[in-house]
Protein backbone atom coordinates (compact mmCIF):
# COMPACT_ATOMS: atom_id res chain seq x y z
CA UNK A 1 0.00 0.00 0.00
CA UNK A 2 1.16 3.41 -1.24
CA UNK A 3 2.29 5.75 1.55
CA UNK A 4 -0.09 9.21 1.51
CA UNK A 5 0.08 12.67 2.45
CA UNK A 6 -2.83 15.58 2.37
CA UNK A 7 -1.92 18.70 0.79
CA UNK A 8 -3.50 22.05 1.73
CA UNK A 9 -2.57 24.73 -0.71
CA UNK A 10 -2.55 28.17 0.42
CA UNK A 11 -5.74 28.46 2.14
CA UNK A 12 -5.11 31.69 4.64
CA UNK A 13 -6.58 34.69 5.37
CA UNK A 14 -6.14 36.59 3.03
CA UNK A 15 -8.32 34.59 0.62
CA UNK A 16 -11.14 34.75 2.63
CA UNK A 17 -11.85 38.69 2.64
CA UNK A 18 -15.03 40.23 2.95
CA UNK A 19 -14.59 42.61 0.25
CA UNK A 20 -13.60 39.58 -2.38
CA UNK A 21 -13.60 35.83 -0.53
CA UNK A 22 -12.64 33.49 -2.13
CA UNK A 23 -15.87 30.94 -4.14
CA UNK A 24 -17.78 28.81 -1.34
CA UNK A 25 -15.11 29.38 1.32
CA UNK A 26 -17.38 28.22 3.94
CA UNK A 27 -18.10 24.87 2.18
CA UNK A 28 -14.02 24.40 1.10
CA UNK A 29 -13.58 25.10 5.20
CA UNK A 30 -15.99 22.40 6.47
CA UNK A 31 -14.87 19.89 3.85
CA UNK A 32 -11.25 20.36 4.56
CA UNK A 33 -11.84 20.24 8.97
CA UNK A 34 -13.67 17.24 7.81
CA UNK A 35 -10.59 15.94 5.96
CA UNK A 36 -8.22 16.76 8.29
CA UNK A 37 -9.86 15.26 11.29
CA UNK A 38 -9.61 11.96 9.39
CA UNK A 39 -5.87 12.74 8.18
CA UNK A 40 -5.37 12.87 11.55
CA UNK A 41 -7.34 9.78 13.13
CA UNK A 42 -5.49 7.46 10.35
CA UNK A 43 -2.13 9.38 10.83
CA UNK A 44 -1.46 10.85 7.26
CA UNK A 45 0.50 13.38 7.59
CA UNK A 46 -0.72 17.06 6.29
CA UNK A 47 1.29 19.65 4.62
CA UNK A 48 -0.24 23.01 4.53
CA UNK A 49 1.69 25.18 1.86
CA UNK A 50 1.98 28.84 2.67
CA UNK A 51 2.23 31.55 -0.03
CA UNK A 52 4.37 34.79 0.08
CA UNK A 53 3.94 37.41 -1.74
CA UNK A 54 5.10 41.10 -1.47
CA UNK A 55 1.18 42.23 -1.90
CA UNK A 56 -1.41 40.62 -0.17
CA UNK A 57 0.16 37.62 1.19
CA UNK A 58 3.43 39.00 3.01
CA UNK A 59 5.09 36.95 5.36
CA UNK A 60 3.73 37.95 9.72
CA UNK A 61 0.37 39.74 8.21
CA UNK A 62 -2.82 38.44 9.24
CA UNK A 63 -3.72 37.85 5.54
CA UNK A 64 -0.58 35.69 5.51
CA UNK A 65 -1.36 33.71 8.12
CA UNK A 66 -3.53 29.95 7.52
CA UNK A 67 -7.09 30.32 8.04
CA UNK A 68 -8.00 29.65 12.08
CA UNK A 69 -10.77 26.77 11.11
CA UNK A 70 -7.72 24.46 9.71
CA UNK A 71 -5.07 25.75 11.78
CA UNK A 72 -1.81 23.02 11.76
CA UNK A 73 -0.95 20.60 14.61
CA UNK A 74 2.30 20.56 16.08
CA UNK A 75 2.69 17.12 13.61
CA UNK A 76 1.76 18.84 10.69
CA UNK A 77 4.21 19.91 8.59
CA UNK A 78 4.10 24.10 7.32
CA UNK A 79 5.90 24.64 3.58
CA UNK A 80 6.88 28.00 2.39
CA UNK A 81 6.31 29.05 -1.17
CA UNK A 82 7.08 31.92 -3.24
CA UNK A 83 5.56 30.37 -6.85
CA UNK A 84 2.58 28.66 -7.97
CA UNK A 85 4.02 25.77 -8.25
CA UNK A 86 4.46 24.32 -4.41
CA UNK A 87 7.51 21.61 -5.16
CA UNK A 88 9.73 24.90 -6.76
CA UNK A 89 12.48 25.93 -4.54
CA UNK A 90 10.64 24.71 -1.15
CA UNK A 91 11.25 21.55 0.43
CA UNK A 92 8.37 19.56 -0.12
CA UNK A 93 9.70 17.13 -2.20
CA UNK A 94 12.45 16.55 0.03
CA UNK A 95 10.10 15.92 3.19
CA UNK A 96 7.83 13.80 1.09
CA UNK A 97 10.91 11.89 -0.35
CA UNK A 98 11.86 11.32 3.67
CA UNK A 99 8.73 10.06 4.78
CA UNK A 100 8.06 7.60 1.99
CA UNK A 101 4.89 9.49 0.63
CA UNK A 102 3.98 8.23 -3.02
CA UNK A 103 0.45 9.02 -3.31
CA UNK A 104 -0.64 12.62 -2.69
CA UNK A 105 -4.16 14.16 -2.21
CA UNK A 106 -4.74 17.87 -3.32
CA UNK A 107 -6.81 20.39 -2.14
CA UNK A 108 -6.88 24.46 -1.63
CA UNK A 109 -6.79 27.68 -3.36
CA UNK A 110 -6.38 29.15 -6.38
CA UNK A 111 -7.61 26.12 -8.66
CA UNK A 112 -6.13 27.41 -11.75
CA UNK A 113 -2.63 28.89 -10.39
CA UNK A 114 -1.05 27.08 -7.57
CA UNK A 115 -3.23 23.97 -7.69
CA UNK A 116 -2.89 22.98 -11.37
CA UNK A 117 0.46 24.04 -11.34
CA UNK A 118 0.99 21.74 -7.91
CA UNK A 119 -1.03 18.51 -9.73
CA UNK A 120 1.05 18.86 -12.81
CA UNK A 121 4.69 19.32 -10.83
CA UNK A 122 3.40 16.10 -8.65
CA UNK A 123 2.64 14.31 -11.50
CA UNK A 124 5.71 14.81 -13.41
CA UNK A 125 7.98 13.78 -10.20
CA UNK A 126 6.51 10.52 -9.90
CA UNK A 127 3.82 11.11 -7.17
CA UNK A 128 0.49 9.41 -7.75
CA UNK A 129 -2.47 12.43 -7.09
CA UNK A 130 -5.34 12.39 -6.23
CA UNK A 131 -7.23 16.12 -6.98
CA UNK A 132 -10.62 16.53 -4.09
CA UNK A 133 -12.98 17.71 -6.48
CA UNK A 134 -14.71 19.77 -3.84
CA UNK A 135 -12.03 20.87 -1.99
CA UNK A 136 -10.60 23.41 -3.90
CA UNK A 137 -11.53 26.83 -4.90
CA UNK A 138 -11.06 30.08 -7.15
CA UNK A 139 -12.55 33.29 -7.80
CA UNK A 140 -14.49 34.46 -10.81
CA UNK A 141 -12.56 35.36 -13.45
CA UNK A 142 -13.21 37.68 -16.88
CA UNK A 143 -16.24 35.54 -18.56
CA UNK A 144 -15.71 32.83 -16.19
CA UNK A 145 -17.31 32.12 -12.63
CA UNK A 146 -15.91 30.39 -10.25
CA UNK A 147 -17.63 27.20 -10.87
CA UNK A 148 -16.78 26.80 -14.20
CA UNK A 149 -13.05 27.20 -13.86
CA UNK A 150 -13.53 24.37 -11.37
CA UNK A 151 -15.45 22.25 -12.91
CA UNK A 152 -13.10 22.97 -16.31
CA UNK A 153 -9.81 22.05 -13.94
CA UNK A 154 -12.01 19.08 -12.41
CA UNK A 155 -12.14 17.50 -15.87
CA UNK A 156 -8.99 18.68 -17.54
CA UNK A 157 -6.38 17.69 -14.94
CA UNK A 158 -7.99 13.85 -14.82
CA UNK A 159 -4.43 13.22 -17.29
CA UNK A 160 -2.76 13.64 -14.00
CA UNK A 161 -4.81 13.14 -11.30
CA UNK A 162 -7.43 10.98 -10.14
CA UNK A 163 -10.27 13.21 -9.44
CA UNK A 164 -12.58 12.04 -6.52
CA UNK A 165 -15.06 13.93 -4.25
CA UNK A 166 -14.10 14.21 -0.41
CA UNK A 167 -16.87 11.85 0.65
CA UNK A 168 -15.29 8.59 -1.54
CA UNK A 169 -11.83 9.39 -0.80
CA UNK A 170 -12.20 10.48 3.34
CA UNK A 171 -13.99 6.75 3.96
CA UNK A 172 -12.28 4.78 1.68
CA UNK A 173 -8.65 6.45 2.14
CA UNK A 174 -8.32 6.02 5.75
CA UNK A 175 -10.38 2.02 5.23
CA UNK A 176 -7.23 1.39 2.49
CA UNK A 177 -4.67 2.37 5.54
Amino acid sequence: MKKKALLIIDVQKGMFQADEPVCNGNGLLLVLKNLIEKAHAADVPIFYIQHNASNGLVPGTECWEIHNEIFPQEYDYIIQKHYPDSFLKTTLHAKLQELGIEHLFLTGIQTEVCVDTTSRSAFSLGYDVTLVSDAHSTWNSGNLSAQQIISHHNSVLRWFCDIKPSEEISFKWMKLL
